[in-house]
This record gives structure tokens, sequence and C-alpha cells, in this order.
């Protein structure tokens, strides 16, 4: 099966001309959706990938309609490789996995390249921010979930003090997880409090 996938962002744009492209394409199947691309959240987006089969082939005007984000390409492109099916792009022409193509192979090893890059060099700069705040000491860390004043951690070490309840109920009771009262009560017996 060829299927074809057209988004536009708001519901007063048009998909005519994206229709257009696909069904002189050959495509089979279009899904349709007016809808924001900034998430994979996207009924008919999920609904295509549900139904791809091995040989099956995706075609779309462009990749901007099928994704927002580098990572989101590379997210979709697994899930389609997986399903063992093809995605093909009408303008981005360097994309096209439905054929032996070692040009879009080669491209998509640069960019996932990249990508990766980009997230290494944001961890490295926000290390180096951390570092540059603790010597200033104006770095706090990430707030606490469970901190002195959490009702719902209190009332689950009077529960467990009481003796009346397993630490599977505590936690049930509480919404405490299991692991966090269990490290709360292990620094508690380390300052001898229980």
């Amino acid at each position: 099966m060829i299927y074809g996938y057209v988004r536009v962002s708001t519901k007063e744009q048009n998909l005519d001309r994206q229709l257009k492209q696909l069904n002189d394409s050959g495509c089979d199947k279009i899904f349709r959706e007016k809808i924001s691309g900034a998430t994979t959240e996207r009924p008919e987006l999920q609904n295509m990938l549900s139904v791809l089969q091995p040989g099956d082939r995706i075609i779309v005007s462009d990749l901007t309609r099928i994704s927002r984000s580098s990572k989101d390409l590379f997210e979709l492109i697994e899930v389609i490789k997986e399903k063992g099916a093809a995605l093909k792009s009408l303008k981005d022409i360097w994309l096209d996995m439905t054929e032996d193509n070692p040009y879009s192979t080669f491209l998509l090893t640069v960019m996932a390249g990249v990508n990766q890059l980009e997230r290494d060099i944001t961890r490295m700069r926000q290390k180096e921010g951390i570092a540059i705040a603790k010597d200033k000491g104006r770095y706090v860390g990430r707030t606490k979930k469970y901190h002195d004043k959490h009702a719902g951690m209190n009332h689950a070490i009077e529960l467990y003090q009481a003796g009346r309840h397993t630490i599977k109920e505590i936690s049930e009771i509480t919404n405490v997880s299991k692991s966090a009262l269990y490290r709360k009560l292990a620094t508690l017996k380390d300052k001898q409090s229980i």
C-alpha cells in the first residue's frame, strides 16, 4: 500500500495542494489532519503508523508536514523502519527510503550525528552553568518532591510508626512511592528517630 499523509496547522488552512501532489504520486489512501505539528500525538498520524505493513510506503509533500524537529523525524523513521515500511518526501528529495538509496542513509546518519551533538552540547553547557552557579552560591538544585513538610510523606511515617499497615498499604493510602518511603525511613533510622 502507498499511504499519503497531509497536514495543516489550523482549520482555516487548505489541504488541496498537498492532496493533489499525493494523488498524483499514486497514493492508495491519504490520512488528513488539521492540527499543530508540535507533537506526534496526532490521531491520523498514529492511525497511519498503526496500519503499516512490511513493504508499505508513506509519501508526504514535505517533511514539515510529518515532523517538526529532527528528533521527531528520527523517532518516526525508526517506527516506520521497524514496521518494514518506507518514507518518501516529494520536496525533500534526499529522503527516499522507498529505494535502496545510499544518499538518504548517509544524510540520515549525518543528521542523527548532528542531532546528538546538539544534545551533548546542551548538556555540557548545562553542567558548566550549574558549576558557575555553585561557585557563586546561587545553585539550589532540584526541589525535593518529598520535603520535610510533605503531608503525604509525614502521614506515611505516622502510619508506619503506628505499625498497623504494610509498606504497600501505606503507599496506597498516602500515594507515596514505596521506594521513597523506604529511603525516608532509612534516613530517619540513621538519625535514630524511629
